[in-house]
């Protein structure tokens, strides 16, 4: 069973990657970033009190060296699902631009969802809204004016995130039809829907478009832990999309996922600033120490905790007494 103490360990998790990540800002090497990053994060989950499996993550063994799927992790104690980005955002992290972050998630075993490495159709908003108010399969206008209408405001006071690729055209173009405003990002898929769980502060009410289905997982963790909602479908694209599907033990290919679908008991979430965002503030290293900005959630309390820490490091800016 989870418990307050692993929510704890688990942002300590994040930040210990974070941290590490943090100190590739703006150095052009999105390799370099994101693999400090996996090293620190398997080294600092394999020190909990925890029997853990990797249930998303690098990807299969034989292409990770580290947190490949089904990589089993901890010092022994409960049994849980792990869900990780040790690094997402890798190019926001090589151009220190915003809303990089190290992301993790636990849960009771066999309930996350083991999502193939494909794309991901999805759409999500936050907590406090009727279920079933936004649907995959109605058109954007339709969701933007039931969303409007939910929050007593016309649709020109929504915003919509969505990933700035070519992919997304018709969509961009339907939401600015609808009279919709758009926050386009460059990377950053999970923070990009976790932003909808905080829009007074993030400024973003709904997120639409694909991204990776990995990273939908861990999106829904978080989502799960404030009562939001998510609908997702997988895109298949090709043979290679198709076997991964298949091997992932998904029968129906264009079944529409839920939320609960995806995350299917407790979960905790964590996620730790690497670069400056809406949500989070980037790693700040100082003489001596370093200091983190972090969000831990957990779906049984629906408890959210964002935290501050300082951290002591050496004169080579290595954490004191461990990662963990």
């Amino acid at each position: 069973m989870l418990n307050r103490t692993l929510t704890i360990e688990v942002a300590r998790v994040t930040e210990a990657a974070a941290i590490e990540a943090a100190k590739w800002r703006g150095r052009g090497d999105e390799r370099g970033a994101h693999m400090a990053a996996v090293a620190v994060m398997h080294e600092a989950l394999d020190k909990l009190d925890i029997a853990g499996e990797v249930v998303v993550g690098e990807g299969e063994k034989v292409a990770a060296d580290h947190l490949w799927l089904g990589e089993r992790l901890g010092a022994g104690g409960m049994e849980v699902d792990i869900a990780t980005a040790p690094l997402e955002g890798v190019t926001l992290t090589a151009k220190d631009l915003s809303d990089a972050l190290s992301v993790c998630a636990v849960a009771e075993r066999g309930t996350l969802m083991r999502a193939p490495r494909c794309y991901m159709d999805k759409i999500a908003i936050g907590g406090d809204y009727p279920e079933g108010l936004v649907d995959l399969d109605l058109p954007p206008a339709e969701n933007l004016k039931r969303l409007a209408e939910a929050k007593g405001v016309p649709v020109s006071e929504i915003t919509v995130c969505i990933l700035d690729r070519p992919r997304h055209m018709r969509l961009i173009d339907e939401v600015r039809e609808a009279g919709a405003a758009i926050r386009l990002i460059t990377d950053g898929d999970i923070a990009g829907i976790i932003h909808v769980t905080d829009p007074d502060e993030t400024g973003i009410d709904i997120y639409m478009g694909s991204g990776g289905a990995p990273e939908g997982v861990l999106a829904a963790a978080a989502l799960a832990c404030i009562g939001g909602q998510m609908q997702t479908r997988l895109v298949v694209r090709s043979r290679e999309d198709a076997k991964a599907i298949a091997e992932a033990g998904i029968e129906d290919p264009q079944h529409k996922f839920t939320l609960s679908d995806m995350v299917r008991g407790d979960v905790i979430f964590a996620a730790t600033g690497v670069t400056d965002g809406s949500m989070l503030r980037g790693v700040r290293v100082r003489r001596g120490y370093v200091s983190t900005h972090s969000v831990a959630m957990r779906a049984k309390t629906g408890t959210v905790r964002w935290s501050r820490a300082r951290r002591r490091i050496d004169e080579a800016g290595n954490l004191l007494n461990g990662v963990v």
